[in-house]
């Protein structure tokens, strides 16, 4: 294997026999051989069920990679043959260097032992000595945080307890290989900024396999997806991509195939609204008023940027216009402007919903919103063929230099059951040429900055 390359899977499958009643398992085992004796044709009496199905990818040294996937997708059947707790029905499975792995909650604990036992025996079943281990007790301790809890059995943990005490062990292992499957959904806000923290520094000189539902954390962690689903590697990428793609097969298992965005009934293209209206650089307001310049150049409108969604509703035209409705070319971070989104109903439309978010170039959603509560009240109605405008007035935040984009959305419900209309992905991108922003996503203008000696 090269030296690059820390994980190598090839035609890895995992199968499951799976048994209507347990006669039929009886049966499975008595009856091939009988049918063998009398040189009858064979019968199964199982169902093959395929956990895994012929998956295949590497991960090279310093890479930080997500796996998404539904539930029943094989992510958790993928983690553990990586770590050696269940084998493969076929393939094979190369790895380089100590692997650490939080799996399942409570996986490699003795719920009998205490907190300090288990300690000991998960971090010699990780590979440390016994010197080692009494070297960095202290240090596991205070990571955990579970105070006396530490002297009591682990079956009288909470789940947020013991995920604290295994990613307190697995942090302390040296591990040159880190598996994380979705633990850290169980804890607490204060201890996953504290395992975050943990895993970018670990992240500078080792490899992270991280399985989550949390796009918008594979997103922000890796350097590359891969999208698992029945088994199957269905696509592997960049996060923002693999992550994209995920969201459109989730809604359209819930609702059905997407429909064609950008086309009437009848076949014939709907052009967006026409916008002839000047554009305006508001930008020589502020620059000579402020040390705190943000530069935001804006591009325009895609109406055929990638999308999905049942296609009741389209976005015609998006654009950012400034308080008196002036369509802007540029933007100066922290100045008001409104982001107007104007829809045409190609079905009947029932208390729809409009919604917007403004990503990274990473596809990390920075902040957006919607019009379901303005509306869940008194929802708005429209018939086919009518158009209806959505109006966001907000302060642009100052951002750091680099690509951003809008993302659109037409849906129609309430915010926990609708159905996707329209998901139009960067429906507006825009760069921050410029900025005084010093560190974080956004940056916020402080009044005064100031230091002084206390005598």
């Amino acid at each position: 294997m090269s030296s690059e390359v820390v994980i190598r899977v090839q035609g890895l499958s995992k199968h499951y026999q799976i048994y209507d009643t347990p006669r039929d398992r009886l049966k499975q085992f008595v009856m091939p051989r009988l049918q063998k004796l009398a040189r009858r044709p064979y019968r199964q009496y199982f169902k093959d069920f395929k956990a895994l199905d012929d998956v295949s990818f590497e991960v090279r040294r310093g890479e930080t990679v997500g796996v998404i996937g539904r539930n029943g997708s094989g992510k958790s059947t993928l983690l553990q043959i990586l770590c050696g707790t269940l084998a493969p029905t076929a393939g094979t499975v190369e790895t380089r260097g100590r692997i650490a792995a939080l799996l399942e909650l409570g996986a490699g604990f003795n719920q009998e032992f205490t907190g300090r036992e288990n300690v000991y025996l998960y971090a010699s079943v990780l590979g440390l000595t016994h010197r080692e281990i009494e070297e960095r007790f202290a240090s596991i301790e205070a990571f955990a945080d579970i105070g006396t809890f530490i002297e009591q059995p682990v079956k009288t943990y909470s789940s947020g307890m013991v995920v604290r005490l295994a990613f307190a062990v697995i942090a302390h292992v040296d591990a040159d290989i880190l598996v994380i499957d979705e633990a850290l959904a169980v804890g607490d806000a204060f201890f996953v900024q504290k395992c975050m923290r943990f895993l970018r520094t670990f992240m500078e000189r080792g490899t992270i396999l991280f399985v989550s539902h949390d796009t918008s954390a594979v997103r922000s962690l890796c350097n590359r997806a891969i999208w698992l689903d029945k088994g199957r590697c269905l696509l592997e990428g960049s996060p923002k991509e693999v992550s994209e793609a995920y969201l459109e097969a989730y809604y359209e298992s819930q609702q059905g195939k997407s429909d064609a965005a950008g086309k009437k009934r009848d076949g014939s293209t709907v052009r967006s609204a026409d916008r002839a209206a000047p554009l305006r650089d508001p930008r020589q307001d502020l620059i000579n008023h402020s040390q705190l310049r943000n530069d935001i150049r804006l591009f325009a409108f895609d109406p055929a940027s990638a999308s999905f969604g049942k296609g009741g509703a389209q976005v015609l035209q998006a654009r950012f216009t400034d308080i008196h409705n002036r369509p802007l070319a540029w933007i100066v971070g922290g100045e008001d402007v409104i982001l107007e989104v104007e829809v045409l109903a190609r079905a009947p439309l029932l208390s729809p919903i409009v919604g917007f978010y403004i990503k990274d170039r990473l596809g990390q959603e920075l902040f957006g919103d919607n019009t379901y509560l303005s509306y869940f009240e008194d929802p708005l109605s429209c018939d086919e063929g009518q158009r209806f405008t959505a109006r966001f007035a907000f302060n642009m935040p100052r951002l750091r230099p680099g690509d951003y984009s809008v993302t659109i959305a037409i849906a129609e419900g309430t915010q926990e059951n609708h159905v996707q209309h329209q998901w139009l992905h960067d429906a507006i991108v825009f760069r921050s040429e410029t900025s005084s922003v010093a560190g974080g996503m956004v940056g916020i203008p402080m009044q005064s900055i100031t230091m002084e000696i206390v005598e």
